[in-house]
């Protein structure tokens, strides 16, 4: 079972759910759990594929794909998300592109230790979605000062704030309804 409820196939989808389905299909032309799991609501599954699209893949971001990868799986990391992680921390991998870089990276994100691999900014930004993630209400200004201070600009900042929102998001809607992997593709990066 991918999910603690019910998903609806593509060939009992009707009208709506079809073109919500048609909208979040990957390119690999399947649909993916995550956004399956809204069969019941495609006005929800059409939200959360603008507002993923939006977070990671638009043109206007300036943080590199692979960090925000990294920052992506991070966030399932604290949330002990194993569905985001598998498929983020894949892309993340594959986009450091040094597998024993890339090993180092893991091990620091997994023990909850990013000084071990990261510094400056990066670190800055993995910190910050740390605190964001674990204890948002314990938030302040000077949070976002030391952004800037690390060199990041209030476009930057606003990037990583909403991938570290979005990822608290979907961390809940998969954690909460038991969405597994099973039958998806994992990972966007991965070669066919």
């Amino acid at each position: 079972m991918a999910a603690w409820i019910a998903m609806i196939s593509d060939a009992d989808a009707d009208a709506p759910l079809q073109k919500a389905l048609n909208l979040a299909r990957t390119p690999h032309g399947t649909v993916d759990n995550v956004m399956r799991v809204h069969s019941l609501r495609p006005n929800t599954m059409v939200g959360h594929v603008k507002l993923y699209r939006a977070c990671l893949h638009d043109d206007a971001n300036t943080l590199p794909t692979w960090l925000q990868e990294v920052i992506s799986s991070y966030v399932s990391v604290l949330n002990a998300c194993p569905y985001s992680y598998a498929n983020h921390w894949a892309n993340a991998a594959h986009l450091i592109g040094d597998p024993a870089h890339a090993a180092m990276v893991e091990a620091a994100l997994q023990a909850r230790r990013p000084e071990d691999a990261f510094e400056g900014r990066e670190l800055a930004l993995l910190r910050y979605a740390e605190k964001l993630t674990l204890t948002p209400g314990d938030m302040v200004k000077g949070d976002v000062i030391a952004l800037r201070d690390a060199g990041l600009d209030d476009g930057q900042i606003l990037e990583v704030n909403q991938i570290i929102g979005y990822f608290n998001y979907v961390n809940r809607l998969l954690n909460g309804l038991g969405v597994t992997t099973d039958g998806d593709v994992v990972g966007y990066y991965t070669s066919d």
